[in-house]
């Protein structure tokens, strides 16, 4: 009888210690005893500090398939029209040096962990467009080249000042390669097969991330980084409410046999 309280009270210590790991996973050192000790609950900055950590996992599972409604209108299109291969590149290099910056800053997963699957979702639409505007070995040497671009800055062998530097980048880079999506879809007057959900789940995230990354990072570009690419994500949102109904038009030649009418169609915007 002894023994069996001896192994119950082993089991319950044992559980015990399990549900502090897993609290500790979602909450900073110092807030352990705050909450696991003295029960308080509504302390403000560890609630804040919970608050962080749990909707920087909730990023991190969205991100799993927040590009996945793009990448399928494209496949199954066919086609990638209205998605600027300038904008998705820009975006791909972004995503890639943030990942990079943070991982070698050694910076909380939960802080940055969605940029690995939003980087590898980015490189996907880019292949496809490679692949529909006709050249499919551009899209493998593409593939390749990016895989030793990632490795060589998450390796280790990228000075941290030249990551610094790419970081800072990143917001001039963002803004351009958003604001090419944005000046495509005001040219074309339609958003093609842009993604409507993709483009709001990043403008969410984006938004999001500007909290966890005062909470759990407090670097300052990284900060600004997210406030910009809020702003071009909102921008981009903003036009697909604004261009939603708009169809591209149909091929001049599928649509029309004579010449006379093929010239007519030529003279019109490449969305109606």
């Amino acid at each position: 009888m002894v023994k069996l309280e001896e192994n119950l009270r082993l089991g319950k210590q044992s559980v015990e210690e399990k549900l502090k790991q897993i609290l500790l996973f979602f909450i900073p050192d110092q807030c352990h005893d705050t909450y696991l000790l003295e029960h308080r609950f509504t302390d403000v900055p560890c609630f804040k500090a919970l608050v962080s950590k749990l909707l920087g996992f909730a990023i991190i599972a969205g991100s799993l398939l927040v590009k996945v409604p793009q990448i399928m209108k494209i496949y199954k299109s066919k086609s990638a029209e209205g998605v600027s291969f300038i904008a998705v590149l820009l975006d791909l290099i972004a995503i890639t040096s943030h990942m990079a910056y943070s991982y070698v800053n050694g910076y909380p997963f939960s802080s940055w962990g969605d940029t690995s699957f939003l980087a590898f979702q980015t490189l996907v639409i880019a292949e496809l467009i490679l692949y529909y505007q006709c050249y499919p070995i551009l899209s493998y040497v593409f593939s390749m080249a990016y895989g030793g671009f990632a490795y060589t800055l998450c390796s280790g062998k990228t000075p941290l000042h030249v990551l610094t530097t790419m970081q800072s980048l990143n917001i001039p880079i963002l803004l351009i390669g958003k604001l090419s999506q944005a000046f495509t879809i005001y040219q074309n007057r339609c958003v093609g097969q842009l993604s409507a959900v993709t483009v709001f789940l990043l403008l969410g995230g984006s938004l999001a991330r500007i909290f966890t990354s005062i909470e759990e990072t407090g670097d300052p570009i990284m900060i600004i980084t997210f406030c910009s690419s809020t702003f071009a994500n909102a921008l981009i949102a903003f036009q697909v409410i604004c261009f939603w109904n708009n169809k591209p038009a149909r091929n001049s030649e599928q649509t029309y046999t004579s010449a006379q009418s093929s010239a007519a169609v030529k003279g019109r915007t490449k969305c109606d």
